[in-house]
């Protein structure tokens, strides 16, 4: 369908749906939309279409897309304002951009890219926000340098990435300063001279504001951005030692429900698993980090059999990590509580206990010599005996580290659950 839209004011259009310009101008975040352009929009995704000259687009919706026009622009005033202060900073540059779920964080992001673009700056954008990350799959931090304009991060590819294993920052805080620690310290290596660090939307609560500012001791931006919600404000106050810039949400941004942010989730989980094949890797071509599977050695055959002996029951696995002792046992088999006891007794450690199968669907990362990120895959099996990981995956070359997370996936890309089954086994 068409629709013609005058001049100053904006089309917004909710995904799935498509949308090409065929007469007139407008702008997407400070991008470029000129006659012949289309653009895709993913289903939970709202994109504004800035009219600079009266334009006719063409729309294709599909189910539960919709799309109204506004009689201003969806930009808001404080966004330019922000924008000319932050340019005039000088070179390199790093910003950091706070807010809370669904504040517009990545779409701001995205305009001061195409912004610094156009003042011929040398642009790149971490992407922190684990849970509903653009650059890189669900559960990583994304690094991608910035050529060309852009309308939607998603479309960006990743340079780089480091895994998390979660899509909430909460339980992984370390994981995502050593994340960020290494991301920025590569983006120094190059060229780049205007630097964008995207965050999460954890800001509720005394944890969320010292994370938010250990964050920010962590990237050290010259300049700290913040979505204003009442929210925010103790977490900008923390901050002393930073210039902290002030601005509004966009009134393009709409809010999502959860089922929403886990759809957005599930297409980019599914775009990191385009063209994947069950891959099969001997546990002795390849390290493992977070799951204690091939980290220790083996505990003895006579070890082995004190353990069995102590459990009345088979057992498929065992090794013995710093912490603790990991016994894998049959689909069927179980243990009662008393046995349990005994064996940390004997141990003077804790023992946890997994059933065979248990870890099928766990998301994993594969990573090079280097511990350079090759991209994700869905466990498919441990083959104790055999000690070979079966995983699905794009990847099939070079792989050296597989790093196991906490998210269950199929190999459709839906998330399944959450799982701890390998948690506390390790230091």
């Amino acid at each position: 369908m068409k629709q013609t839209v005058d001049k100053g004011k904006a089309l917004l259009v909710d995904g799935p749906a498509s949308v090409s310009l065929l007469s007139g101008e407008a702008e997407v975040l400070g991008s470029a939309f000129k006659v012949g352009d289309k653009v895709v929009i993913r289903e939970g995704k709202r994109m504004s279409f800035e009219v600079r000259k009266r334009a006719t687009f063409d729309l294709m919706l599909g189910d539960e897309a919709s799309f109204q026009e506004v009689d201003e622009s969806t930009i808001p005033p404080s966004w330019e304002n922000a924008y000319e202060k932050i340019i005039s900073g000088g070179k390199p540059l790093t910003v950091m951009v706070m807010g809370g779920v669904d504040s517009g964080k990545t779409s701001f992001c995205t305009y001061l890219a195409n912004k610094a673009l156009k003042r011929k700056r040398k642009v790149a954008i971490i992407d922190a926000d684990v849970g509903q990350s653009d650059i890189g799959p669900p559960s990583t931090i994304g690094f991608s340098r910035i050529t060309s304009p852009i309308k939607d991060l998603f479309e960006v590819e990743t340079e780089d990435a480091c895994f998390v294993g979660s899509t909430s920052p909460s339980g992984a805080i370390d994981k995502v300063m050593k994340g960020l620690t290494t991301l920025k310290a590569k983006v120094l290596e190059t060229d780049v001279d205007f630097l964008i660090v995207n965050t999460d939307g954890w800001i509720e609560g005394e944890d969320a504001a010292r994370y938010k500012v250990w964050l920010t001791e962590i990237v050290a931006p010259n300049v700290v951005v913040g979505i204003q919600q009442n929210e925010l404000t103790p977490i900008l106050t923390e901050l002393k030692e930073v210039p902290v810039l002030s601005i509004d949400s966009s009134l393009a941004i709409r809010k999502r429900d959860r089922d929403k942010r886990r759809v957005l989730r599930e297409l980019s989980y599914k775009k990191y698993l385009k063209g994947a094949k069950v891959l099969s890797l001997p546990l002795g071509w390849v390290k493992v980090e977070g799951a204690p599977i091939g980290t220790s050695g083996l505990v003895t055959a006579e070890q082995v059999e004190r353990v069995r002996a102590l459990l009345d029951t088979s057992i498929v696995y065992c090794e013995e990590t710093v912490n603790a002792v990991f016994v894998v046992l049959r689909k069927d088999h179980w243990v009662d509580e008393e046995r349990l006891k005994k064996l940390e007794e004997q141990f003077k450690k804790r023992v946890k206990i997994v059933r065979e199968g248990e870890e099928e669907g766990l998301l994993v990362a594969l990573q090079d010599v280097r511990g350079s990120f090759l991209g994700i895959g869905v466990l498919c099996e441990v083959d104790y005996e055999r000690r070979m990981l079966k995983i699905y995956t794009p990847v099939s070359t070079n792989v050296s580290i597989i790093c196991f997370g906490q998210i269950k996936l199929d190999k459709q890309g839906k998330e399944t659950g959450l799982s701890t089954i390998f948690s506390n086994c390790l230091p």
